[in-house]
């Protein structure tokens, strides 16, 4: 098994006179867990999709491990897309749609699969057509994790789980992932559930990169100021501010700031308390509009 890494650069994907990616530079390291992030209809789906050979380029190019994905027999077993929606054959059984996806996939692993069966009791006797949207849901996640390909995308596919079942597979996917590394890209609005499975993100906005970053660095800029309204706005002068609350003469900003111990030290002596910001907050904010001059700071542009 040896993990597969994306590079796209200037990727452009038109759908008639719509365009769902514009120009888009990006890499996704080898052997990490990379969330893929955006609002609906930022293209995270059409990204997906190239990346796995679903469909071909309007222009620029997306490789993965180095080679072109497009009809790469070498690539087609290393490479998975599982979507919320269940590609499975409809008029076959589980069993034999397991089967199936074992023949495809050298790396399957038929221990994880009965396990994860059992954790989501699915019936292999039988047909998708015959289940909810959470088994199905449950079911593409058995395929994911048991197949476990060089890399393997996940778009969206615990829709319809509940917690109990979104947290089990969570675990599921984590615990197969350290003995068995190999890259893996989330897509996913839950966020605040996925962030402690996170290395590496990447946001789509509108069909553009607004950054790629690893989690830690962007996490680790982005600073919750609470206080004294009047000391709140004083620190945040000259800094980059992404949102604010008030409530009375207290005040909450969030902003994006690495501070020297010196600043922490004045910042607390001033009666302000300074604490870390969710990746799904600053998510929020960064994909607002208008955030552009706060993207820019967080890529490191001008």
């Amino acid at each position: 098994m040896t993990a597969l890494g994306v590079q796209a650069r200037g990727l452009t994907a038109r759908y008639g006179r719509t365009t769902a990616l514009d120009g888009v530079d990006l890499d996704i390291p080898a052997g990490a867990i990379t969330g893929l992030l955006g609002r609906n209809g930022s293209g995270k789906t059409t990204f997906a999709s190239l990346v796995a050979a679903f469909r071909r380029p309007s222009a620029g190019t997306v490789l993965v491990g180095g080679e072109d994905p497009w009809e790469n027999e070498d690539l087609l077993p290393r490479v998975l897309l599982v979507r919320e929606s269940g590609d499975v054959l409809d008029s076959e059984s589980l069993r034999a749609n397991l089967r199936f996806t074992e023949d495809c996939r050298p790396a399957f692993s038929r221990d994880v699969a009965e396990r994860l069966l059992d954790t989501f009791e699915l019936d292999l006797s039988t047909k998708p057509q015959k289940l909810s949207r959470g088994q199905r849901s449950a079911f593409g996640i058995v395929q994911a994790v048991a197949a476990r390909a060089d890399l393997t995308i996940l778009d969206e596919v615990h829709l319809g789980l509940d917690a109990p079942s979104r947290y089990a597979f969570y675990d599921a996917l984590l615990e197969d992932y350290v003995a068995h590394p190999r890259t893996l890209v989330l897509s996913s609005h839950l966020i605040g559930e996925i962030e402690r499975l996170l290395e590496h993100v990447v946001v789509l906005d509108r069909g553009r990169l607004l950054l790629a970053q690893d989690v830690d660095g962007l996490t680790s800029r982005g600073l919750a100021v609470t206080g004294p309204t009047r000391e709140v706005e004083r620190f945040v002068v000259g800094r980059t501010v992404l949102g604010r609350q008030q409530l009375g003469g207290t005040a909450q900003a969030t902003v994006l700031a690495t501070l020297e111990d010196a600043e922490v030290a004045d910042a607390r002596a001033a009666g302000l308390e300074l604490g870390p910001v969710p990746l799904q907050d600053l998510f929020v904010h960064l994909t607002a509009d208008g955030a552009t001059d706060a993207v820019r700071e967080t890529r490191g542009t001008s």
